[in-house]
């Protein structure tokens, strides 16, 4: 006989919700739920989570109208202590009492430390609408988020008052009042529609969820809500003829603002067109939600000083009313946006009024960090750091100038009234203001690019000059909160020092500038112990720290591609090989990645064998790792066996190899050594094997050289026994 199954519903009626926790609940809500139905013993088909601004729901199918029972034993006291004479004892009478069963059920079992007493226990399923009355409070009170309030007189927190309650097996209502809610609410089968459209709905029933709510203005699917804006928004630009600038944080948000989606068209005033279009799109994304539209085929200059040819004087926005109100509502919008357009207006203007190196020396008034003192003291650390940089690298002359320059100004926006308002646009909007003062266009550009990456996956410099004044950006941050005292620890990272040192990183992969940065950091950190003596700043330990803070990045930029862990850490994982793996970046991926395919390609196993057991016995020996030649460290003359000659063979092939500085010189490194696999397991086994080990001397000296060569060349590639097998 099938088991009957139903369907729950919970809905938590609210206040308008922010944006980012109605789309951030459900999946702490859908992980709660799971765990807790599993725990309970209460099986289900499919669990379901959306949201409105109003509401916040999950849906469950196929529950079982009760838990399923469960069966357990139990181990008591041992016999000896429990039965007297076959007769339960007063021991083992509490232990049947604490099961809940009579003495007379006990059971004797033998166990590995003798015979003890089992109780065999049976825990009836519960209903299921109790089971889930017990629940459902926990659930609400376990979702976290930013900002949570209390309302009224109260002791319930959340994003926003609650204010209804719909919990629903099947068609039957399942008993919960939140108590510390103010007022208190208890749970039923009404729901609340669309502001505009209607107040209260009842539910039949959980299956009939969707379509009541349809009935009163609601799409609760926030999956077909986000599915609808970015169609809308697609066809609405490509009808307008245009590109929208339409990210998927702002498609997220507008699902999120909206419990029945409307588009609205709106047009922007021509007269603000001569603003950069960065501003514009700002404006309109970030501060009214609004998607704004780029001319299909625009150039997308960075520095262009107007969006004239770039952006169309349009927009598009999704709006949460009713149809018949559309004009009006459009009429408000652009109202709104052209009074916030007007201040930008104002703030650009403000800001042409006065020059570029006039607020650089304003920079003087702010405050960076405790003991750092102030923007124009970072920007005067960050100059010489772009100097120290230009000095190790082999740039054009007009690049370096070019970078000094951008150093000089790269700050100066940072006290314009329009980043003031617009944080987002610093660095963007200084470049701008510099290439409408008549800088050179590679300086505005290195003001720009000198604040990228920003965050992962964003782009990086595209210009000589902006890499550098951006690696000295970032060297600076990273020096001067070192010096402080502070790191980042766990999840806490104020200063945002990881992501500048993943910056520093992917921006020297990505030009392929081998120098020595622990050279340059051993000599910053020197001159950084003199500029802030009130840290007591110990420059060797500093260079040090931030050598190894800076190899950590590389391996976690490394593991985050998806590479095996025991391979970045064959390449990467020795704090030992730190001045090379920050002389070139890129040498590290090179090798990973080879790493890699030769995994793939099965070729890995066989040439780890032979090296590792080669590294191992080489320990023994005292050649330095720098040798990577027999020449000088190995007599011919020793050998006793074919294998030492078939062995030197190798390494005499695998030499120039390993000595040049060419970046194919892995790949052959590789295959030399997997060509080699014979001879050198000829040397550990078969006929011509040797003992390594022998009594004299000089031939165990000899044998353990051509190891530690061997062992020195494949590390040139590897550190081979990091590699799990």
């Amino acid at each position: 006989m099938a088991v009957p199954l139903s369907t729950f519903l919970l809905e938590i009626g609210t206040e308008e919700l922010p944006a980012d926790f109605a789309r951030l609940a459900l999946p702490q809500l859908d992980s709660l739920v799971r765990r807790d139905l599993s725990a309970a013993r209460l099986s289900f088909a499919a669990i379901d989570c959306t949201s409105t601004p109003r509401r916040l729901a999950i849906t469950v199918t196929e529950l079982p109208l009760a838990q399923t029972d469960l069966s357990e034993d139990r181990k008591g006291p041992p016999a000896s202590q429990a039965l007297q004479g076959g007769v339960p004892t007063q021991a083992a009478i509490g232990f049947a009492s604490r099961c809940g069963i009579d003495p007379a059920a006990l059971e004797v079992r033998e166990t590995p430390k003798g015979p003890f007493v089992f109780a065999r226990c049976l825990e009836k399923g519960r209903p299921t609408s109790q089971v889930l009355a017990e629940l459902i409070p926990l659930w609400i009170n376990s979702l976290q988020g930013r900002r949570f309030m209390r309302w009224g007189e109260g002791e319930s927190r959340f994003s926003r008052p609650i204010r209804w309650l719909v919990a629903l097996l099947d068609s039957s209502v399942v008993p919960v009042t939140l108590s510390d809610s103010d007022p208190e609410v208890v749970s039923g089968n009404t729901s609340r529609g669309h502001r505009l459209v209607g107040d209260t709905v009842t539910i039949p029933s959980a299956g009939d969820y969707g379509s009541a709510l349809a009935a009163v203005g609601v799409q609760v699917d926030r999956s077909i809500r986000q599915a609808w804006v970015r169609e809308q928004v697609a066809s609405s630009a490509a009808s307008l003829g245009g590109v929208p600038d339409c990210p998927e944080a702002l498609v997220d948000e507008l699902t999120d603002l909206v419990e029945a989606p409307l588009m609205i068209e709106g047009t922007v005033d021509g007269h603000y067109l001569h603003l950069p279009a960065e501003v514009l799109s700002t404006v309109m994304r970030a501060h009214q939600r609004y998607v704004p539209l780029y001319r299909i085929g625009a150039s997308g200059d960075p520095l262009a000083l107007d969006a004239q040819a770039s952006l169309l004087p349009r927009f598009l926005c999704i709006g949460n009313g009713l149809p018949a109100a559309n004009a009006l509502v459009r009429r408000g919008n652009e109202r709104v946006l052209k009074a916030r357009l007007a201040d930008a207006e104002f703030f650009v203007a403000a800001d042409r009024a006065v020059a570029s190196i006039d607020r650089r020396a304003q920079l003087a008034r702010v405050t960076f960090a405790e003991g750092l003192g102030s923007l124009l003291d970072r920007v005067e650390r960050l100059e010489w750091l772009t100097d120290v940089l230009l000095e190790s690298l082999n740039l054009a002359e007009a690049t370096g100038n070019h970078a000094r320059r951008a150093a000089h100004l790269c700050k100066h926006d940072l006290v314009s009234q329009m980043v003031g308002e617009f944080p987002e646009l610093q660095g963007l909007i200084g470049g701008k203001y510099l290439l409408a003062e008549g800088e050179a266009r590679p300086v505005a550009l290195a003001v720009q690019e000198h604040y990228l990456p920003k965050g992962a996956g964003d782009g990086l410099p595209t210009s000589e000059a902006g890499a550098v004044v951006a690696l000295a950006e970032r060297l600076e941050l990273l020096l001067s909160i070192f010096s402080k005292g502070e790191r980042p620890t766990g999840s806490s990272d104020p200063y945002a020092l990881r992501r500048a040192g993943n910056g520093m990183v992917q921006i020297l992969k990505a030009n392929g500038w081998p120098f020595d940065l622990g050279a340059l950091l051993r000599r910053a950190a020197s001159h950084w112990s003199g500029l802030l003596p009130h840290f007591q700043v110990d420059p060797a330990l500093l260079a040090t720290e931030l050598a190894e803070f800076l190899r950590q990045r590389v391996v976690s930029l490394i593991e985050e591609d998806g590479v095996d862990g025991d391979l970045v850490q064959a390449v990467a994982g020795d704090p030992k090989s730190v001045d090379r793996i920050l002389e070139d970046p890129a040498d590290v991926s090179r090798r990973v990645e080879l790493l890699v395919e030769l995994r793939r390609s099965g070729q890995l196993a066989a040439v780890q064998a032979v090296v590792t057991r080669a590294a191992r016995l080489a320990e023994k020996g005292d050649l330095p790792v720098q040798v990577l030649s027999a020449t000088g460290v190995v007599d011919p003359g020793l050998f006793e066996k074919s294998s030492e000659t078939a062995m030197l063979s190798v390494l005499n092939a695998l030499e120039p190899i390993a000595t040049r500085k060419s970046a194919d010189r892995y790949g052959e490194l590789a295959q030399g050594l997997n060509s080699g696999a014979d001879a050198l397991a000829a040397f550990f086994d078969g006929d011509q094997s040797v003992m390594v080990m022998v009594d004299e001397p000089a031939v165990r000296a000899n044998r353990l050289n051509l190891l530690g060569v061997l062992r020195n060349q494949a590390a040139v590639l590897a550190d081979f026994s990091r590699i799990s097998g």
